[in-house]
């Protein structure tokens, strides 16, 4: 009996600590932008870059730029009626994960919170190649408030 109310205090204290962090920190930002006033193949988001990179986010904006910048836009502000941009606060670490990235470029991902359809596998492109791509994009991610 005991043990069952132990069990039971676990399993709501950790559902409250659930909750308590999602609306703590503001919450991931689910719903879309409006872009109804941007023009189809114009960026959704203003991204302010970094006054230097690193050296491994140098890499990775030359590797996004000739991987991912076709769809995801110049500096990763997206592609209206393309695709989402990556400097955006669903993105942030604590909600998608450097994993998330390697999975979507290597093996495609369902669309969930965007409404531009599934993403596919990025052709030619290795987690060697990701990895300075994510440095890139969590540099720039930084100095937009994206934590």
């Amino acid at each position: 009996m005991r043990l069952s109310f132990l069990i039971a205090g676990v399993l709501a204290l950790g559902g409250g600590v659930v909750a308590w962090n999602s609306m703590k920190s503001g919450g991931h930002s689910m719903s879309q932008p409006d872009t109804s006033q941007i023009a189809a193949g114009d960026p959704i988001a203003s991204v302010q870059l970094p006054d230097v990179l690193s050296s491994e986010a140098t890499m990775g904006e030359q590797f996004f730029n000739v991987k991912c910048s076709a769809c995801h836009g110049i500096n990763a502000a997206g592609k209206n009626g393309v695709a989402p941009p990556l400097i955006h606060k669903t993105y942030e670490p604590n909600h998608h994960g450097d994993e998330a990235f390697y999975r979507a470029a290597l093996i495609g991902v369902q669309a969930h919170h965007w409404r531009f359809g599934n993403m596919p596998p990025v052709q030619g492109v290795t987690r060697a190649d990701i990895k300075p791509i994510i440095t890139y994009i969590r540099e720039v991610q930084r100095v937009n408030g994206i934590k």
